[in-house]
């Protein structure tokens, strides 16, 4: 068991064997079946398992890294910003893609994506369908911003891939306070737009 999980890439492999393990016991023990009930719980899962590493990694960056900074020994600080932070933000942005990718996959599946997008004109008010919508802007929004904003600001401001090398101290970082400043952005959209999402489910 060491074995798995002192490595990062066994234990996820073993997640993901046990979570094939349960839709197989779906699709055979349990009697269900490779219909569209399937596909839309398939694209619901993929996309939770997106937007909890989308935005883990957020709280993470808002919640730990940022207010933690000050306090690091200035000879501690390029460790993270030239090793844990160009990771994290691979996975953060990546994982942005995915969730917006599979959300829309999932709306377009259910029969809802374009009354969603629409808050209800193109088809008639659905008051699931709007709140989901909402859920889907404020997610678009936050996906635009890490892509857009966040993600080449960070790339000035830590220089990574040594993209900018010559970049001015003042440059920098300005490029560092823009992307903090989106960062704390999504930070607040997510609130409610998880509690759109949620809520589109539950209420």
């Amino acid at each position: 068991m060491a074995a798995i999980l002192s490595n990062l890439r066994h234990a996820v492999i073993t997640g993901l064997v046990l979570a094939v393990i349960l839709m197989g016991l779906y699709l055979t023990v349990w009697g269900g079946t490779l219909d569209a009930v399937f596909w839309r719980f398939l694209f619901r899962w993929l996309h939770v398992l997106s937007g909890v590493m989308w935005i883990g990694l957020l709280w993470y960056f808002n919640f730990v890294q940022i207010p933690v900074m000050p306090a690091i020994p200035d000879e501690q600080k390029p460790a993270i910003g030239k090793h844990i932070a160009p990771a994290a933000l691979w996975w953060f942005r990546w994982g942005a893609m995915s969730t917006i990718a599979t959300g829309l996959i999932l709306g377009m599946i259910n029969g809802y994506l374009v009354n969603a997008l629409t808050f209800g004109l193109a088809e008639g008010f659905v008051r699931n369908h709007v709140l989901i919508g909402i859920g889907m802007w404020l997610g678009a929004i936050m996906w635009f911003n890490v892509w857009f904003i966040i993600w080449p600001n960070q790339q000035k401001a830590l220089n990574i891939d040594n993209k900018y090398p010559d970049i001015a101290a003042d440059d920098k970082a300005k490029a560092g306070r823009t992307a903090m400043l989106f960062s704390r952005t999504n930070t607040v959209l997510s609130f409610p737009m998880l509690i759109a999402m949620v809520g589109a489910q539950n209420l």
